[in-house]
């Protein structure tokens, strides 16, 4: 005699529901830590002396002055996840008052520069970097050129046109540095654990660096550097 379809129906509610594979997961996150700091000049950097133009006789242009006092504080060596491709950003250099701003950049690689001129006259921006050569000719008031940057390492960059201007492009291959904020502060999150050498980059200063040791509980490391 077959069972009651009121009771059949019961248990079929009242079944767990198995499922068509097995569910995975998801690991447990590890602790990150953040690497902060300041960096101290021990002598005051200087920028470079402007060469006297046709344009200026009578009165000479506004110019701006370039802050020589930022540096980049970096990872030399990364977690390996920190290496996956990544859709690259865009960032502005812009022209403006006879010079670059700002006077240094930090980008990761495939990030598009776009060097906008702000100014009130031409500039040619070029670079005869190894890390990318290029030379985006001479160009007007209000335009814009773009370059992609492919590949990690120092830029330098100048106006054919204007002698004294000058910018640094550094580029990553990942993504564990900062720039220095006014008061020279910088401030790296998301650090697996490991060990590393942290390092400081300045356009006219030595370089140094130091070993640091990220902990398993993350937290936070704070390394000052001072420049000479």
């Amino acid at each position: 005699m077959g069972r009651p379809v009121g009771l059949l129906l019961a248990v079929l509610l009242l079944a767990k529901p198995t499922a068509p594979f097995p569910i995975q997961e998801s690991p447990p996150s590890v602790p990150t830590a953040v690497l902060r700091g300041r960096v101290d000049f021990r002598r005051e950097p200087r920028p470079p002396t402007r060469r006297a133009g046709i344009s200026d006789l009578g009165m000479p242009a506004p110019r701006d002055v370039p802050d020589q006092r930022q540096a980049i504080v970096y990872l030399e060596t990364a977690p390996r996840a920190a290496f996956e491709e990544r859709e690259g950003a865009r960032v502005t250099l812009d022209q403006k008052n006879e010079n670059f701003a700002p006077h240094v950049l930090a980008i990761t690689t495939g990030t598009v520069v776009d060097f906008r001129n702000d100014d009130r006259t031409y500039h040619n921006v070029f670079s005869l970097s190894k890390t990318k050569p290029f030379d985006l000719g001479r160009y007007a008031a209000g335009e814009t050129k773009s370059v992609r940057f492919d590949r990690p390492g120092v830029v330098r960059v100048f106006c054919e046109i204007h002698s004294h201007m000058s910018a640094f492009i550094v580029v990553f291959a990942h993504r564990y540095f900062a720039l220095t904020n006014a008061e020279g502060e910088y401030r790296i999150e998301g650090i697996p654990p490991g060990a590393y050498t942290v390092s400081v980059w300045h356009s006219v200063l030595a370089t140094e660096s130091k070993p640091i040791r990220i902990g398993d509980g993350g937290g936070e490391v704070e390394v000052d550097f001072s420049l000479s």
